[in-house]
């Protein structure tokens, strides 16, 4: 399980320059996670860092760290560990986000009671308004797999 999430981070202007493949993760990306707030960030690392390394336009890697986020997100505020991230590209022209949680909690951890109410609820209706699909599958051990699909035609 991966405790240190760290990818090294190329220039905020976002440069498309040439990288080699030893330089950043590929797809398809699966990565277990801490079931803590600072796997957002992690997992939107890595996330980035397969966006630059794949060349999608910038608009689709906006997107993708947004769904990124949202998925993550929900998986600590509302479901038990374990966490595991995954980004693929199941055909030519689509990008999947997902992320596999222990299911639903009956009990919020402090870091969801630290939030107040206007911060909550909208993560749905984000992930609902940028993917061109999205779903959870709901399995017999009690574990959900939350998605969310992308036609990378759509960004160009």
């Amino acid at each position: 399980m991966a405790d240190t999430l760290t990818v090294t981070a190329r220039s905020a202007q976002h440069s498309h320059a040439p990288v080699s493949a030893d330089d950043f993760p590929a797809l398809p990306l699966t990565l277990a996670l801490p079931h803590c707030p600072q796997s957002v960030a992690g997992a939107r690392r890595f996330a980035r860092a397969v966006m630059i390394a794949q060349d999608v336009a910038e608009d689709l890697e906006d997107t993708v760290l947004l769904l990124v986020s949202e998925l993550v997100t929900n998986a600590i505020e509302h479901a038990a560990p374990p966490l595991v991230f995954h980004l693929d590209q199941p055909a030519d022209d689509t990008l999947r986000v997902s992320v596999d949680d222990g299911g639903p909690v009956t009990h919020h951890d402090n870091w969801h009671a630290t939030c107040t109410d206007d911060e909550h609820g909208r993560g749905t209706t984000l992930i609902a308004a940028l993917a061109d699909q999205h779903g959870a599958i709901e399995r017999p051990d009690g574990h959900t797999t939350h998605w969310a699909t992308l036609k990378t035609q759509n960004y160009q």
